[in-house]
């Protein structure tokens, strides 16, 4: 199994980059946000480790572009930022798991033994045809930038797949 480990304090990332070479990982590094990104489009990662503080490029920002290309790509966010708004953010963006440090080097391990175990598909949140916009997260939709009102089981109905057979 290969990680990339997204970390700009240097200590840490050393640490880490260490300790999953020990458990048996390849492992790559990247200490900005661009350069997880490069090394993301450029080689080939079962899961991410990525801090949210990142010179150059911020975390979310990098997890919003690789959920623009790719949805089932696994992505652990190990932040410092503890609220609960930051918590929520990551994972609405794409994040599969979140853990604050510090963190005991077990539980993360355990975490992305969990992660590559499992298999992940997300859904997009927001669908755009012909003008009609529909924000699944919002449970919202926009006919021509004006919102429709819509009752809980009307969106539902609307959100289910379409079978052409």
């Amino acid at each position: 199994m290969k990680l990339l480990v997204v970390e700009d304090d240097s200590d840490l990332r050393s640490a880490l980059v260490e300790g999953f070479r020990h458990s048996g990982y390849a492992v790559d590094e990247a200490e900005n946000g661009e350069d997880a990104l490069f090394q993301y489009e450029t080689e080939n990662y079962d899961l991410m480790i990525l801090d949210l503080n990142l010179p150059e490029r911020d975390g979310f920002s990098v997890l919003e572009k690789i959920r623009e290309a790719d949805l089932e790509f696994k992505v652990l966010i190990l932040s410092a930022r503890n609220q609960a708004e930051d918590k929520v953010r990551g994972l609405d963006v794409g994040a599969n798991d979140y853990l604050t440090k510090p963190f005991d080097f077990i539980e993360l391990e355990a975490r992305i033994r969990n992660l590559l175990r499992r298999q992940f598909i997300q859904e997009k949140t927001d669908l755009e045809v012909a003008g009609i916009k529909m924000s699944i997260d919002k449970n919202q939709v926009l006919v021509n930038e004006t919102e429709l009102k819509l009752t809980k089981k009307e969106f539902s109905i609307l959100r289910l797949p379409i079978n052409d057979s």
